[in-house]
């Protein structure tokens, strides 16, 4: 049957003269025009400030921190042999914990080397995340170190990561998440699907967000998770429907998503039912036999399924041990850690979820040998059950304390499958490193090489400028090798994107004794290793008084140099000289002959002044 065509909508005399004025003076065409111009198919969608559709393209190498192999023995005693049962490192794939902005992170895995990788693994089959929903939670939270308790304020890159994230409110949040679904869907294999938690607060932005990118016709599901209990605390007082539900939205990234069946446990009431037993015991429930036909009735009598009463009646038999029901996606049965708060598996990590929560969902949505993801991985909840289930990970997060939670926990998740005899895989520890500041100096679009190479100079210095700015230095114009100066000091850039050497400084000191100058500052992302404090001490034979300053990561957020957030640290450095004992070969000291740490400017006020009365000095 040929397909009926779309009935065409006739402008008006006014609306053409309208819109012909709109193109003419290049402002926006009213939404209305959308559909009925340019068929748009999209009838309902969310719409916020600033909303794009294109995603970031950057691809950074990833650099390699850490590869954790073996899990470090507990116990000393313990010695390998020939005899050992314990578990063994599984070959192959190694699982990532990856430290960064999970939206370069992204777009570097999706179109980067790793990608190969992922492929060769079977793809992506299981995306989890938890992203800040909370509005309030800006990365601050109490560690328990020592049995002492200790506030974690965040660090700056955390407080920048808050900023962009609630920022402008909702729209902010929503822009930042939008974007990254859209390249969670492009790197989830076909059968891949994505599971996003979240509350009240943005459930019902989240699923209009996750409608426009996987599709309405890929939505899977809605778990509710009772997570606290009612009626504690200010709860008893409040003016409203108790807050204690998590929201956890399901998508496939097509119709082949994976689904495995989830039994439920049966509850008393249901248990009660199978009040039945056959002679050897077997319990079973009794149901009416509905439609069934004689001759399936038959065939079940011959299997021995058929319960007749005492009047006559037949039944179909239901045996306990064999049966099972779909779990609900409604789950009461998992307490959170406001209600469990004596759980074993507790990090005091503010945005843990309990290991069961997850268990349940990579079991639905994987299989063994599959590969899982979580993005916002926080204390490592997801890459732990991973692991525990024989799933291959990758983990990310921007805060450093995640990483270091989730590092911690995985060797101990190792160590116990080590010693139960369960196999484990390795994972190494990522992150995109200095490769970052590429991404700012990034040049798009098709350049011929001269202009490329113009447009490349151009970022560049504007870059310096950013970081005079951060610096609080003012600009020298016309100068040729010195950038800026700052409190009667010079301030000169090393180079961007190569690590500060010894003949650059010995550039500085040059020029500083051609201009008569006694006194610099030298900022660099990077200075080779042994540089100091050798050539300190080389500028302060010749009279410069030369201090060598890090650019700290801040300076890529135009904000946090607008409003003075960023702070450039000395470098530091140690030197120190083996003391051999002429009379005992196995004894050596070493002596720290010279040091420098991190320092700033009234950093060491700011710390006295920080330090609570009775605490250590």
């Amino acid at each position: 049957m040929a397909k009926i065509p779309k009935e065409a909508y006739e402008l008006s005399d006014a609306e053409k003269r309208d819109l012909t004025q709109l193109i003419q003076q290049g402002k926006p065409l009213p939404e209305k025009y959308r559909f009925i111009l340019f068929e748009d198919k999209r009838e309902v969608e969310l719409v916020w400030n600033g909303k794009t559709r294109d995603v970031c393209t950057t691809v950074l190498p990833f650099q390699s921190l850490e590869h954790v192999d073996e899990p470090r023995q507990e116990a000393p005693e313990i010695q390998s042999d020939l005899f050992d049962t314990r578990g063994r490192q599984l070959k192959g794939w190694t699982n990532k914990l990856i430290w960064g902005d999970n939206k370069l992170i992204l777009s570097s895995l999706k179109s980067g080397a790793l990608r190969r990788q992922i492929e060769d693994a079977g793809g992506l089959k299981l995306i989890y995340i938890d992203p800040p929903f909370d509005v309030g939670a800006d990365f601050s939270m109490d560690i328990e170190i020592g049995g002492e308790t200790f506030h974690k304020e965040p660090n700056l890159l955390e407080q920048i990561a808050y900023r962009d994230t609630w920022g402008r409110g909702a729209d902010s949040f929503i822009a930042m998440i939008y974007e990254r679904l859209i390249l969670m869907r492009d790197l989830l294999a076909e059968d891949g699907s994505i599971y996003v938690h979240c509350d009240w607060r943005v459930t019902a932005f989240m699923r209009s967000v996750l409608d426009e990118v996987f599709g309405r016709d890929n939505y899977r599901g809605e778990i509710v998770w009772k997570r606290d209990a009612v009626g504690k605390g200010a709860k008893k007082l409040a003016r409203h429907w108790p807050k204690t539900l998590d929201n956890i939205i399901a998508f496939a990234r097509s119709s082949a998503g994976i689904f495995n069946f989830v039994p439920a446990e049966l509850v008393d009431k249901q248990l009660k039912e199978f009040r039945y037993s056959d002679p050897d015991g077997r319990k079973f429930k009794r149901t009416t036999l509905g439609d069934y036909s004689n001759a399936s009735i038959a065939r079940m009598e011959t299997e021995g399924l058929i319960y007749v009463s005492s009047s006559g009646q037949k039944y179909k038999k239901y045996y306990l041990d064999e049966y099972t029901i779909q779990l609900d996606s409604i789950w009461t049965d998992i307490p959170g850690f406001g209600v469990a708060s004596s759980s074993q598996e507790r990090l005091d990590y503010p945005t843990q979820k309990p290991e069961t929560l997850l268990e349940r969902i990579i079991k639905a949505s994987s299989n063994e040998g599959d590969l899982v993801a979580d993005f916002f991985v926080g204390s490592g909840t997801t890459a732990a059950v991973a692991e525990k289930l024989g799933r291959k990970w990758i983990c990310t997060d921007l805060g450093k304390f995640a990483i270091h939670t989730t590092r911690k926990r995985l060797i101990q998740v190792q160590r116990e499958s080590k010693d139960a005899g369960k196999s484990f895989r390795a994972f190494e520890v990522l992150n995109l490193g200095r490769y970052e500041r590429q991404a700012y100096l990034n040049v798009g679009g098709r350049l011929s090489g001269a202009r490329r190479e113009q447009a490349l100079a151009q970022k560049e210095r504007e870059f310096r400028d950013l970081i005079l700015r951060a610096y609080r230095a003012e600009p020298l114009e016309g100068e040729s090798f010195f950038h800026g100066k700052n409190a009667g000091r010079l301030v000169v850039i090393g180079p961007i994107n190569l690590p500060v050497g010894q003949l650059f400084v010995e550039e500085v000191i040059t020029e500083c004794r051609k201009r008569g100058a006694s006194r610099v500052d030298m900022l660099a992302f990077e200075f080779e290793m042994g540089l100091f404090p050798a050539m300190l001490d080389e500028a302060k034979q010749k009279g410069i008084d030369l201090t060598p300053k890090q650019i700290p990561p801040e300076v890529f957020d135009k904000r946090a140099v607008e409003k003075g957030q960023v702070v450039f640290f000395d470098i530091s450095f140690i030197e120190a000289t083996p003391r051999y004992n002429k009379k005992d070969k196995f004894t050596l000291q070493i002596e720290l002959t010279d040091f420098s740490v991190y320092y700033t400017q009234g950093a060491a006020e700011a710390a006295a002044a920080s330090l609570k009365d009775g605490k250590s000095q």
